[in-house]
């Protein structure tokens, strides 16, 4: 049996979760098996800088951090679904990509 895999990633987890909620109500609409969406394992990418730009006095630091959030969507493979899907308005900075499974 095939399947579509669609996989998600942004820093912003609210437009993952809308994109996810909107492709769930498109599978049952469309009556195709879904499993998902996985959260995947958050990415942590830190970064840590001298808050004086001179270098003179107190050592202090500033660290930033921002965290890349991923989803994994399994769908049976129904051509139909697939087009709606790809009609899903996508925000800005969420990656997307959709790959066909044996």
């Amino acid at each position: 049996m095939q399947k579509a895999r669609i996989n998600l990633s942004s820093a912003n987890i609210e437009k993952i979760n809308e994109i996810c909620g909107s492709i769930r109500d498109i599978a049952e609409k469309t009556n195709t098996k879904i499993k998902g969406p996985i959260p995947l394992p958050t990415k942590k990418l830190k970064l840590t800088t001298r808050k004086s730009p001179c270098g003179d006095g107190k050592a202090s630091f500033d660290r930033f951090e921002m965290r890349i959030h991923k989803r994994l969507v399994d769908l049976g493979v129904d051509e139909r679904a697939l087009r709606q899907i790809m009609r899903v308005p996508i925000p800005e900075g969420v990656q997307i990509a959709i790959e066909i499974l044996e």
